[in-house]
């Protein structure tokens, strides 16, 4: 426990005159090294020499004095639309605020439920307490209008797209995420390849649209009746399941499927398992999301294309974080993340007939 043992009886708290006394330097040495403008005015055994001090005496930087000083508060707002009914909001939160900790900052968050006017009014809030800046952040990736207020601080986009092309933004490699599972199943052996599930939004689109293009690159052709589009919930994936496969002989089924998402490949593995087709056996299937407490508890396991909403929200916080350090206003680009996979048992050798 650090402090002087008259600091730990009377509970009063280390300051920077003490290290500075204890260090044997100058105030004004302490006060560079905690605000970030020690190099070139101190040499690093000085620097070394003043942290020591303050490890030894328990000093942390008061954050509000110095946010007065440097005219900020060290937080940021996140603005989102459904943190209470989405299951991988969690992730995407904790990737922000344990960014925004690392580097001295705290996140105020608010759940808007994809109202227009509760955005709007979350953003005035949160602009009212002056917030250093704001993420706004959507559960399921698709274009936004932008909620009023948002240019008027350093703004990030996190898991969407602004109508306008105003603001930077941090979304999933989807295109590249489809790409992989097509390379899963081709790795296999698989050549009979389908998709089911899927909506009409940009992640569906982007996701098959990167299955083709890797397909197509090893001259195989996905017919056209076995992409079935039947939405995005379990019982969409066995609906088209049990049509794709229902009554088909093995040897003129597909034994590999992309699932939409995770929902998705549920259905497909429990229609699988009516139909008495063996997965991995005789049928791969590959889902996307990766899902908490979903993906892994399936029989079999699934694999899945993860979707990185953690590190969305790191990359989300380090954009805006970097924009208030630099006073600069990052250029509305679009930064894509990577989705990686998670391999489990529901992917295995294409069968030999």
């Amino acid at each position: 426990m650090g402090g002087t043992e008259e600091q730990r009886t009377t509970g009063t708290r280390a300051t920077s005159r003490d290290v500075a006394r204890l260090a044997g330097v100058s105030h004004t040495a302490v006060s560079f090294v905690f605000n970030g403008r020690a190099e070139g005015n101190l040499s690093p055994a000085t620097q070394e020499r003043i942290r020591q001090a303050a490890a030894q005496l328990g000093y942390r930087p008061d954050p509000v004095a110095r946010g007065l000083r440097r005219r900020r508060t060290a937080v940021i707002g996140l603005v989102t639309d459904e943190i209470a009914s989405s299951p991988f909001a969690g992730r995407l939160l904790r990737g922000a605020m344990e960014t925004a900790w690392g580097r001295e900052h705290l996140v105020l968050t608010v759940d808007s439920g994809g109202d227009p006017a509760k955005e709007d009014a979350a953003v005035a809030e949160l602009l009212d307490r002056r917030v250093d800046g704001i993420i706004y952040a959507a559960m399921s990736l698709r274009r936004v209008r932008v909620p009023e207020g948002l240019h008027r601080t350093h703004s990030v986009l996190a898991n969407c797209l602004p109508e306008d092309d105003s603001l930077p933004a941090v979304i999933p490699a989807e295109r590249a995420g489809g790409r992989t599972a097509a390379r899963l199943l081709l790795d296999q052996g698989h050549r009979r390849l389908a998709h089911i599930g899927g909506l009409d939004d940009i992640a569906s689109v982007e996701r098959l649209r990167g299955f083709r293009d890797t397909l197509r690159a090893e001259g195989i052709t996905v017919p056209k009746e076995w992409v079935v589009r039947t939405g995005g919930e379990i019982a969409g994936g066995y609906e088209g399941a049990v049509r794709l496969l229902e009554g088909v002989p093995a040897d003129r089924r597909p034994t590999g499927i992309f699932a939409y998402n995770d929902r998705v490949a549920a259905g497909i593995l429990h229609a699988a398992t009516r139909l008495g087709i063996d997965v991995p056996g005789d049928l791969s299937v590959v889902g996307y999301d990766d899902q908490e407490h979903m993906a892994a508890f399936l029989t079999p396991a699934l694999t899945s294309v993860a979707l990185p909403h953690r590190e969305m929200g790191e990359a989300a916080a380090v954009l805006l974080l970097d924009a208030i350090d630099t006073g600069r206003t990052p250029a509305a680009t679009v930064r894509r993340i990577a989705c990686p996979v998670v391999s489990r048992a529901s992917v295995g050798p294409a069968p030999t007939r």
